[in-house]
């Protein structure tokens, strides 16, 4: 595709629709940038063509011109100095040239607007790489920060994540002394039943009560017996 049928496309360009379409702005604008460069050296190359076009266009139509107002110039002296027929022969000639200036004003006319064209194409490219460069740095540094971002919220999951585990821990932490708390204390009811000496003496006391009323139901046993 040449530069001159590229040229409604690169016009029309809207840099902020295409970084909007864009899933990552950052590297758009990198390729754009490449894209934008490329085109931009060949509409100089281009746009110089067409300049020197337009002034070659201009001189030739400068020097028709000049041409004409000398043979007009010429006819008028002629018509002075009483020289009809000479007068006749310099009219001729300009009204040759006046033809000749018709078609070398279409060809400056429109070489001045290809000229045109190509120094707003030309403007319009320098001015979106210039706004593509500020686009650039300034999404550069959001994406940077994005990323940072990014980086906190996945620590941020890591540190809930931790903080679910240590209090799951505190709880089964808070069992075990809940259990080793029981422990200790049927420990301690285990000593003091042990070491009670008035539970000791009951017990003996008990047991020589039992053995009185055996011993008692004996001696009525024999007695009735005549033992």
């Amino acid at each position: 595709m040449g530069i001159i049928s590229r040229f409604k496309d690169i016009m029309s360009a809207n840099i902020n629709a295409l970084l909007d379409k864009a899933e990552n702005p950052e590297k758009m604008i990198d390729q754009y940038l490449r894209n934008l460069q490329d085109d931009l050296g060949k509409v100089k190359a281009e746009t110089a063509s067409v300049m020197a076009e337009e002034t070659r266009c201009k001189r030739a139509l400068d020097e028709c011109n000049a041409e004409i107002a000398k043979f007009q110039n010429y006819a008028v002296k002629a018509v002075e100095a009483g020289n009809d027929d000479d007068a006749r022969q310099f009219l001729t000639k300009k009204n040759q040239l006046l033809e000749k200036q018709a078609s070398l004003q279409q060809a400056y006319t429109l070489a001045a607007d290809n000229a045109a064209k190509m120094k707003q194409m030309h403007d319009k490219l320098v001015g979106d790489i210039n706004e593509l460069n500020t686009k650039k740095e300034a999404i550069k540094a959001k994406m940077a920060v994005a990323k940072t971002q990014e980086r906190i919220n996945k620590i941020g999951s890591s540190v809930a994540g931790a903080e679910n585990n240590m209090s799951a821990f505190g709880r089964m932490e808070a069992k075990v002394d809940k259990m080793l708390d029981e422990a200790n204390a049927m420990a301690e009811l285990n000593d003091l039943s042990a070491n009670d000496p008035t539970a000791a003496l009951a017990e003996k006391y008990e047991d020589k009560q039992e053995a009185t009323a055996v011993d008692d139901e004996l001696a009525a046993l024999k007695a009735s017996l005549g033992k």
